[in-house]
């Protein structure tokens, strides 16, 4: 087995989020949020060098001594998918490696709401899928895909940088696309999906105006939009979208945000009180008449309000998602009352 590999596999059998490979360093894996080493050894530069050149193909081999940094996907003969970017730094090659599992967990398996099954079951509109890095957002964002893929009768085109998680056909028609690989970018994999009979788009990252510009025309032109964005709320996510755009174009665009969205999930990952394992908590917005109306108006700091007493329509707090966490004892009291005054 190549020594990647090796590697990858005991991190995934560590259940560790990252794999971090530098050079003059040792080998470490993050697990349960923590930096683990898995081995006293120091790999040399030339051994990392070694290392990460088996596993590229001749082309991205030479397009990394041109580039000096790649981003991947690679999957193990288990099943397992990791996400890699490899990099020059100071000292020689390094990499780091996300792992996302063998398989699609469902949002029932992942203790997610079923909300997010009812926003899946839209037919146009925008979702969006928040949080910090290392949050769980590719795998929630997995999860809807699947939940599509498994109910309904369309065509799914995925863009991501790199493919994440496999989506085998199942109901739908999946085409799944690689910025760099299969595409230049996220706004031109993006032009040229409105052209190719897509019902649902799903964005890895919306990074800049012009593929937010192009999600909003999807999504308000009859397309399911699905993506992510390193946000760690509700509002923030709504001003992040606005501020995207020049200010000439901030009313327009507050105005299609308004119409187009379908909800919000922002999530993140605690420490389970067992120290075994990390759990979702995590923000439901559902677009509603109150919703629209914030966003038009640009009264954001109204949202927290609309979400304590927005139950009826799905909608929760990340404050009350911690509550029913720590009444399930899935986290500590002390555990909550802690994450509890980060959020004041």
């Amino acid at each position: 087995m190549p020594i990647l590999d090796q590697h990858l596999q005991r991190a995934a059998d560590l259940h560790a989020s990252d794999l971090h490979l530098a050079s003059d360093s040792k080998v470490y894996a993050r697990i349960l949020g923590q930096l683990k080493p898995l081995s006293d050894a120091r790999l040399s530069p030339i051994e990392a060098e070694s290392i990460i050149s088996e596993f590229l193909s001749p082309e991205q081999n030479a397009k990394l001594r041109e580039t000096l940094e790649i981003d991947t996907s690679y999957t193990l003969p288990s099943g397992d998918r990791f996400r890699l970017n490899v990099f020059m730094e100071r000292k020689g090659w390094g990499l780091v490696a996300r792992h996302f599992g063998s398989r699609i967990a469902s949002v029932e398996e992942l203790n997610l709401p079923p909300i997010l099954n009812r926003f899946a079951e839209s037919h146009q509109g925008l979702i969006l899928i928040t949080g910090p890095g290392r949050s769980g957002k590719s795998t929630t964002a997995a999860a809807l895909i699947d939940f599509i893929n498994s109910h309904r009768d369309d065509h799914i085109i995925t863009i991501e940088d790199p493919i994440e998680y496999i989506h085998p056909r199942k109901k739908c028609l999946v085409n799944q696309r690689a910025v760099g690989l299969h595409t230049d970018s996220f706004a031109s994999a993006l032009r040229g999906a409105l052209r190719e009979d897509p019902d649902i788009i799903v964005i890895g990252e919306m990074r800049d105006t012009e593929t937010m510009t192009l999600a909003l025309t999807a999504a308000e032109t009859g397309h399911l939009v699905i993506g992510t964005l390193n946000t760690n709320s509700a509002a923030a996510t709504i001003s992040r979208v606005i501020n995207l755009f020049p200010a000439t174009e901030r009313a327009q665009a507050t105005t299609s945000l308004s119409e187009a969205l379908v909800g919000i999930f922002s999530q993140r990952l605690v420490p389970a009180a067992d120290g075994k394992r990390l759990i979702p908590a995590y923000e439901v917005l559902v677009n509603s008449l109150a919703v629209a109306n914030v966003i038009v108006s640009n009264e954001f700091h109204k949202l927290g309000s609309i979400l304590a007493t927005g139950a009826k329509d799905g909608m929760l707090t990340l404050g009350a998602s911690l509550k029913a966490l720590a009444e399930q004892q899935l986290i500590t009291t002390d555990q909550l009352n802690e994450m509890l005054a980060e959020e004041l």
